[in-house]
């Protein structure tokens, strides 16, 4: 039996897709943005942070930029993506970082989405220059295009990772979660 192209992301994925998207069919391709369609084109950053963000193309314009040469694994090809360091955008949002990133703020995770559901997780001080060598971007260009519906307007580009697998295509939203500091043990 063969599987359709819709169903091949990991389960986990597609479960969180079907519990927290109201209204969207399990397996629905999302709609590619388009000129009237705004919400499309548009990155939500929430969760646990002092300023919510919501951000379109032209906001990632004015903001400081990053280039970033990269070999596609897949095909096998260097291809330059440019975009502004999600480093960059944590910080406008009021996320700790550097030396305010301590004690139970170290707990802290970023889920980043996509609009066909899939999710993927960061920890906070793997997005921060003084822990890492952050280069993880949100890319809205490739080769100097604007990225294409299937892979934009948004996408999270992390250069030192062996596998692409956190590099989320068609990103939508960004969540900054706090891991709760209490727990009960069995």
């Amino acid at each position: 039996m063969r599987i359709p192209k819709t169903f091949k992301r990991p389960r986990a994925a597609l479960l969180g897709f079907a519990l927290n998207a109201p209204g969207i069919l399990l397996g629905q391709q999302a709609s590619p943005p388009t000129e009237n369609n705004t919400a499309a084109v548009e990155l939500r950053i929430t969760g646990n942070i002092s300023t919510p963000l919501t951000l379109s193309i032209a906001d990632l314009k004015t903001m400081p930029r990053k280039t970033l040469k990269v070999l596609n694994p897949h095909q096998k090809k260097a291809e330059v993506y440019e975009g502004v360091p999600l480093e960059e955008l944590l910080r406008r949002a009021g996320v700790p970082q550097g030396d305010g990133l301590r004690g139970a703020a170290m707990a802290t995770y970023v889920l980043a989405e996509a609009a066909d559901g899939y999710r993927v997780v960061f920890s906070l001080a793997e997005l921060d220059s003084d822990f890492v060598d952050a280069e993880v971007i949100v890319a809205d260009t490739l080769d100097g295009a604007p990225l294409g519906p299937k892979q934009g307007p948004f996408k999270i580009v992390a250069p030192h990772e062996k596998r692409p697998a956190r590099w989320v295509r068609m990103l939508r939203f960004i969540t900054v979660v706090k891991v709760p500091t209490e727990h009960t043990l069995p």
